[in-house]
């Protein structure tokens, strides 16, 4: 039996792909979940039979052989991190705004605070 990486997995699709060493991905779709397995996480590693599909390869049987890769904890609770989000808009409003408005850029260290701001905010939203 092949070991493979899931590629992706889509719940609410019920399907996704898993990694084929030497070969094209697999299909795998919901119906041959193990029992108590409801979504597959990206970089989790299964071991599968495989058949051969109208479309390809698709995963007939499968064992979950690690629970993949572990997500980022929040750093930061839903409010707070509302009121982050909320400060950044008044920031951009009341800064950034009127001097791209103005035909200018922000200033070099201002630029960067609210970069910086802006990709916590993104991180935390991904994660």
């Amino acid at each position: 039996m092949p070991t493979g990486k899931v590629k992706w997995y889509d719940a609410d699709r019920g399907y996704g792909f898993v990694s084929n060493p030497g070969d094209e991905d697999v299909y795998v779709g919901s119906q041959v979940l193990p029992d108590g397995v409801t979504e597959l996480v990206k970089g989790q590693r299964i071991e599968y039979e495989f058949i051969a599909g109208r479309r390809g390869p698709q995963v007939h049987t499968m064992t979950v052989l690690d629970n993949g890769p572990r997500r980022a904890q929040h750093k930061y609770n839903p409010e707070q991190l509302h009121q982050m989000v909320q400060d950044t808009i008044t920031l951009l409003d009341s800064s950034v705004l009127p001097v791209l408005q103005s035909g200018r850029r922000p200033e070099h260290k201002e630029a960067r605070q609210v970069a910086e701001i802006l990709r916590t905010i993104a991180r935390e939203l991904d994660s």
